[in-house]
C-alpha cells in the first residue's frame, strides 16, 4: 500500500524523529549537490544498462531479444528497489553510500564477469551452455535492484536538506535524473565505447559512480554517520576503488586471454572500429587464416573460396563487365569478380572502413583476398548499402552481388527487406543478375524461403540453391552460430533476375576453372520445401 505524503507546513518539524545535525553548507548549495549527485548516477546506470545490452547482443546475438530481456528485466527491479528502499529511508544517507558502493562493484564488473563466462565456459554444453544468458539475467536484476533504491533515499535526502512539498522534490529529482540519463546514453556510444571499450569504459562508470556516491554522503550528510558508520564507509569505497583499478590494470590481459578462449591461440589482430569487432586469428606458418567481425566467423580460410565461388560466379554468366559489391570489404568477392574475363568496373560498398584499410594493408588478409583492392578497375565507397542505393544510378550495373551479413541478426534486417530489395532491382540493368547470399539452408529453413518471397514482392524472380562445406566440421561462411550443436554446414543462396523468370543456374563458360566448386554442385535438389504462408521482410523504419 502506498503511503501519504503530505507536504509539510511551514514550522513543521522534521519527520526523522530526532533532529540532525546542521548540514555544513547552505540549503541551496546542498540541494544543487543532491541534483548534481542524482545526476552522475543516473548517468551511471543508463551506462550499466547499455553495456549489459551491447555486450549481450554481441556475445549471445539477436540484440532485439537481449535489449527487450535487459531492458524489461531492469524495470521490474527498479519497482522492486524502490519498494525494498523504504525500509532505510529512516538511515538514508548510509543507505544511499552503501547502495552505490555496491552498485559500482558490481556495475562496473558486469562486463569482465559476463564476458568470462562466455569466453571460458560457453563452450561446456549442458546445462552451461545457457550460462552467459542466466548471468546477463542475474546482472540485469541486481543493477536494477541497485538503482530503484537510489530514488526513495535520494528524495529522502533532498528533504533533509529543506523540507517541501512531495510534488516539487519529485520534479526536481526526476529533471536531474533523465538529463543524467541523457549524458549517459550519448556517452556510452560516442566517448567510452569507441575510445575506452566496452570492459575499460564500464571499469570507469563504477569508478565515478562510487567516487560520486561517496562524496556526497561523505561531504554533506557526514554528520549524520556515527564515527564507526563513516569509517566503514571510507574503507569500503577504498576497497571497490582498489578492486576497479586493479581490474582496469589487469583488462588487456584479461582481452586478451579471452580472446584466445573464444577465437583459438591463433589470434593476431584485435580492431575496435567504429562499426564492430575485427579479429584476424591463423594466416601465417601455414596456418589457415579465419576472419571474425563482431564474435562471426565471417570468412574461414579452409573453405571460404567454396562459399565466394558459390556466390560470384553463376551471377557472372552473362554481361559482367559492371560489377556493384555490397559488402565484401573483406575483398574476397572481388576476387572472384576480377578473376572473370570482361570486368571493367567493379564498386565496392562497404559501411566499415577499417576493415577495407585491413585487407588492403595485412599482408596475410591481402594475400587471400588476391590484393584486389591494388587492382584499378576496384572503386571502394564507405557507406551504409541500403543508403547508397538510394542515389545508385539507375541500371549501372550488370551484376549486384550481395555479400552482406547473415539474415539472421537483427542488425542486418533492412538489408534483406522488400525496400533493399527494389532499390537492388533498379541499379540493375536490362538482364542484370542479383546474387544474395540467404544464410545456411538447413539450419534456417524459414529465414532462407523468406528472403526468396520477399525477393519475388519486389519484382525478382529468385532461383535458389545450397552448396555443402566440405569439411563437416567447419562451421563455414559468415553465418558462425553461438553454439556448436547449431552450427551451419551448408550456404543458401538466390540468384535473381527482374521479371517472373528465374535465371538459369550455370557457371560461366568461358570463365576461369574454379577449385572448389562445380557445375553439378549447382542445383536446387535436396533443398527443403519452403513453409506455407511465407512471410516478407518490409521495412518500416522511417530513417531509412
Amino acid at each position: 500500500m502506498i503511503e501519504p505524503h503530505a507536504p509539510a507546513p511551514p514550522g513543521a518539524p522534521p519527520p526523522w524523529g530526532t533532529p540532525r545535525a546542521p548540514l555544513p553548507v547552505r540549503p541551496g548549495t546542498g540541494r544543487l549537490l543532491v541534483l548534481a549527485c542524482v545526476f552522475v548516477c543516473a548517468a551511471c546506470g543508463l551506462v550499466y544498462e547499455l553495456e549489459l545490452v551491447a555486450l549481450a547482443s554481441y556475445l549471445i546475438g539477436d540484440s532485439v531479444t537481449q535489449a527487450s530481456v535487459v531492458l524489461s528485466v531492469m524495470v521490474f527491479a527498479m519497482g522492486v528497489g524502490s519498494l525494498g528502499a523504504k525500509r532505510l529511508r529512516w538511515h538514508a544517507a548510509a543507505g544511499f553510500a552503501a547502495v552505490e558502493a555496491v552498485l559500482a562493484l558490481v556495475g562496473g564488473c558486469s562486463a569482465m564477469a559476463l564476458y568470462a563466462v562466455f569466453a571460458w565456459t560457453g563452450g561446456w554444453g549442458g546445462l552451461w551452455a545457457a550460462g552467459p544468458r542466466c548471468l546477463l539475467v542475474a546482472f540485469s536484476l541486481a543493477i536494477g535492484l541497485l538503482i530503484g533504491a537510489e530514488v526513495p533515499l535520494l528524495m529522502e535526502l533532498i528533504q533533509r536538506i529543506r523540507r517541501q512539498d512531495a510534488g516539487g522534490a519529485v520534479a526536481d529529482l526526476f529533471a536531474a535524473d533523465y538529463v543524467g540519463a541523457l549524458v549517459g546514453g550519448l556517452a556510452f556510444p560516442f566517448l567510452l565505447l569507441p575510445v575506452l571499450g566496452q570492459l575499460t569504459g564500464t571499469l570507469l562508470t563504477g569508478t565515478v559512480n562510487v567516487v560520486a556516491g561517496g562524496a556526497l554522503v561523505l561531504g554533506l550528510f557526514r554528520r549524520d554517520l556515527s564515527r564507526r558508520a563513516r569509517w566503514t564507509l571510507v574503507v569500503t569505497n577504498l576497497t571497490v576503488l582498489g578492486v576497479l583499478a586493479s581490474a582496469a590494470v589487469l583488462v588487456d590481459d584479461f582481452e586478451r586471454a579471452a580472446r584466445h578462449a573464444v577465437y583459438g591461440a591463433d589470434v593476431r589482430v584485435a580492431l575496435q572500429t567504429d562499426v564492430q569487432e575485427i579479429v584476424l586469428a591463423g594466416g601465417t606458418h601455414g596456418r589457415p587464416l579465419d576472419l571474425f567481425l563482431d564474435g562471426r566467423l565471417r570468412v574461414g580460410g579452409r573453405d571460404e573460396r567454396r562459399y565466394h565461388e558459390a556466390l560470384v560466379h553463376p551471377a557472372m554468366n552473362g554481361p559482367h563487365a559492371r560489377v556493384l559489391i555490397l559488402g565484401g570489404g573483406d575483398g574476397m568477392a572481388a576476387r572472384e569478380v576480377l578473376r572473370e574475363p570482361g570486368v571493367r568496373r567493379v564498386d565496392v560498398v562497404e559501411l566499415d572502413a577499417g576493415l577495407i584499410r585491413l585487407a588492403r594493408r595485412d599482408p596475410a588478409l591481402a594475400a587471400l583476398n588476391g590484393h584486389a583492392y591494388d587492382d584499378p578497375r576496384v572503386h571502394v565507397v564507405t557507406a551504409d548499402a541500403f543508403r547508397w542505393l538510394r542515389e545508385a544510378p539507375r541500371s549501372g550495373y550488370d551484376v549486384v552481388i550481395a555479400d552482406l551479413p547473415d539474415p539472421g541478426i537483427t542488425a542486418s534486417t533492412k538489408l534483406y527487406s522488400e525496400e533493399f530489395y527494389g532499390l537492388a532491382r533498379g541499379a540493375l540493368a536490362r538482364g542484370g543478375r542479383l546474387a544474395v547470399h540467404a544464410g545456411p539452408v538447413q539450419a534456417r529453413p524459414g529465414v532462407f524461403w523468406t528472403v526468396a518471397a520477399t525477393m519475388r514482392a519486389a519484382g525478382l524472380a529468385p532461383a535458389p540453391y545450397r552448396v555443402l562445406g566440405r569439411d563437416a566440421g567447419f562451421t563455414p561462411g559468415p553465418d558462425r552460430s553461438a553454439g556448436e550443436s547449431r552450427a551451419p554446414h551448408d550456404w543458401g543462396f538466390l540468384l535473381a533476375t527482374p521479371g517472373r523468370r528465374p535465371p538459369r543456374l550455370r557457371l560461366p563458360a568461358d570463365g576461369p576453372p574454379l577449385r572448389t566448386l562445380t557445375q553439378r554442385e549447382l542445383t536446387r535438389d535436396a533443398l527443403p520445401p519452403p513453409p506455407p504462408d511465407l512471410p516478407v521482410s518490409t521495412l518500416v523504419d522511417p530513417r531509412y
